[in-house]
């Protein structure tokens, strides 16, 4: 069964955020934490708080279940963009530049493997 945790208006650009998306994604989750512990961009610890969130939502749904025997994936992350700040900077002779302030949404939805590795052992 699946769990999903979600971000939302996060004051950073979704380019950024997209880029630690594309290396967690598909990754068991306990290996996407060792990734994201260890990563020097700014959205990393972001994910990181995320993906801990999604692993006790998971946790809620099911209480029978250990996390760690569950094999536990990322099967899906999307970062959309948000609503944009629109500000202005004084330029010289009098103009003025517009300063776009970007955010974004996170959604991260993880499951487990359990049910697919039963259903190989079957046959």
């Amino acid at each position: 069964m699946e769990a999903v945790a979600k971000l939302r208006n996060e004051p950073t650009s979704a380019r950024k955020m997209r880029l630690v998306a594309d290396m967690i994604r598909g990754r068991n989750v306990y290996e996407a934490l060792n990734v994201l512990k260890f990563e020097s961009k700014s959205g990393a610890a972001k994910f990181e708080k995320l993906l801990v969130s999604a692993i006790a939502n998971w946790q809620e749904l099911n209480e029978d279940e250990r996390s760690d025997e569950a094999n536990l994936y990322i099967k899906e992350v999307r970062v959309d963009g948000a609503r944009i700040l629109k500000r202005l900077r004084p330029a010289p002779q009098g103009r003025a530049h517009r300063i776009r302030k970007r955010s974004n949404h996170v959604t991260l939805i993880i499951d487990s493997n359990a049910v697919e590795q039963e259903t190989q052992s079957e046959d």
